[in-house]
């Protein structure tokens, strides 16, 4: 009964996490046929107070999403959760931070640009837009898609399996960056028609957040798969293809 609850858990784990970041995506965008999106509501009196409440938002997100991978925390939740339900009880935790973003998110005045609808660069920056999401789409699916949202941690509990060895695979969008989930999430938050004051603290606090994660990532990644990673990051660039990496001076394994 517990492999068959597990299972279930963490079905409903990935079909909320799924449903959360799809909404984020409409969210973000000016549809005009969304019920609510980051610049539908009206600014309201204090925009001090609204980009206090933003900000509290996106560093409660930032928090918990980078608090609950690290070592010490993992070690810790590894005693108490079994491996098949860990990945979905993170990703339920992320989902609910991440939709009190999406629910109590402040509007602020003021516009930075807005493009013609259907003008040359409406165009360029809808079609950046869906790119970067696209490529951050894709490259979850170059690894383990399903992994990353729980479900494959839920289906190897139920068949009474353990967590497999880390491997390093290099393969898709991978060859060109190391981390092409975030660099697409990072096109994906700065390429829209209309950048309002409010969307563009949102692109600020998460690309700050992703940068920030990224640091700590390199370091556990290079801990955990050693030379393989030092070499991989020797070659191929973090965020920006074709433009070469700096070789460190000194890997620390």
């Amino acid at each position: 009964m517990m492999r068959h609850f597990m299972l279930l858990y963490g079905l409903f784990g990935y079909l909320v996490g799924l449903g959360t970041l799809v909404y984020m995506l409409l969210w973000l965008y000016p549809w005009s046929w969304m019920p609510t999106t980051i610049d539908s509501a009206a600014a309201g009196d204090s925009p001090a107070l609204a980009t206090a409440i933003d900000l509290g938002l996106i560093l409660l997100f930032g928090l918990q999403h980078s608090l609950m991978v690290r070592p010490r925390f993992k070690a810790w939740f590894d005693r108490r959760v079994p491996y098949g339900a860990q990945r979905a009880t993170y990703t339920l935790v992320s989902s609910l931070f991440l939709a009190a973003i999406l629910l109590f998110w402040q509007p602020l005045p003021g516009v930075l640009w807005s493009f013609e609808p259907q003008s040359p660069l409406w165009w360029l920056a809808t079609i950046l837009y869906f790119t970067g999401w696209g490529v951050a789409v894709i490259a979850t699916f170059q690894i383990d898609h399903f992994g990353l949202l729980g479900l494959t941690q839920a289906w190897r509990g139920w068949r009474g399996l353990g967590e497999p060895e880390p491997s390093f695979q290099e393969r898709g969008f991978y060859r060109w960056v190391r981390h092409p989930i975030q660099a697409g999430t990072m096109l994906g938050l700065w390429a829209t028609p209309v950048m309002s004051a409010g969307h563009l603290l949102f692109a600020l606090g998460f690309s700050f957040y992703i940068l920030v994660g990224l640091h700590y990532e390199e370091r556990d990644l290079l801990r955990s798969l050693g030379e393989a990673y030092a070499d991989y990051r020797r070659r191929v660039p973090m965020l920006l293809p074709f433009f070469k990496p700096k070789s460190p001076s000194k890997e620390r394994i």
